[in-house]
């Protein structure tokens, strides 16, 4: 899929501008831009990341929150999903019951007010963003990593990436060639993030490899250096980090 922003605006349901808006502040960038026009365009990654993005604007969440859950190395893809899609079953519930009452209206039935009772979506809501608040508002690490990368460039950021891939990367060869050889590796990895992010702890850098390869969206990138290469790192660092 290969869509420009007006054909990608509509199918979201979010404005041009508001696309404008969030590929200057990084919080979604289109997939390519035509250097000779400066045309947008949108793939199916920039899709399922809107996705995410509408989810916690459901959930009231500022951009600048938005964009660094998202870019969270512990973030919880498919766990979002499934809560976004637990929303939109009560508002779907809730609409059905609307239509079925004002349709029985129409045949002189009495109409309940409520029906438009939408209690138990806002209740889920608030717990949904309660638990994301307590998930990544207010542990240590989140703190430190707003403060420490609070004024990165897109540079920065993207030198940081980089330097992720290269990690992963060593990874790969060490598995092919020296598999036994990778304790090294491990220290680096989890040097890396507590130098450039936050003080990533032994439990911490065995939850991340965890992630790794429960979270189809980190295993892709990591295996893109070579099939197994995410399932490698989880089990170096099972066997060096006690």
């Amino acid at each position: 899929m290969k869509l420009k922003i007006k054909d990608f605006s509509e199918l979201t349901g979010v404005s041009v501008r508001t696309l404008h808006y969030y590929d200057e502040t990084g919080l979604l960038k289109p997939s390519s831009v035509d250097e000779q026009n400066g045309y947008r365009f949108y793939d199916e990654e920039n899709l399922s990341k809107m996705q995410e993005i509408l989810f916690y604007r459901e959930l009231d969440f500022p951009l600048k929150e938005i964009s660094e859950i998202l870019s969270s190395l512990d973030y919880d893809k498919k766990s979002a999903i499934k809560k976004q899609i637990h929303l939109l079953t009560l508002k779907k519930e809730r609409l059905e019951r609307m239509i079925s009452a004002l349709n029985k209206n129409l045949k002189g039935e009495d109409l309940s007010m409520n029906i438009f009772d939408n209690s138990e979506f806002e209740k889920q809501r608030e717990m949904y963003k309660k638990e994301a608040k307590e998930k990544w508002g207010d542990t240590d690490a989140y703190k430190e990593s707003l403060e420490k990368t609070k004024d990165y460039s897109d540079e920065k950021w993207n030198s940081l990436t980089s330097g992720m891939d290269d990690i992963f990367a060593e990874f790969s060869e060490c598995m092919k060639n020296s598999p036994d050889k990778a304790e090294g590796l491990v220290k680096k990895l989890q040097d890396y993030i507590t130098e450039n992010f936050y003080n990533c702890t032994d439990e911490i850098l065995k939850g991340l490899a965890e992630m790794y390869v429960s979270d189809e969206r980190f295993k892709n990138n990591i295996d893109k250096h070579g099939d197994g290469t995410a399932e490698f790192v989880r089990y170096s660092v099972r066997k060096y980090v006690k």
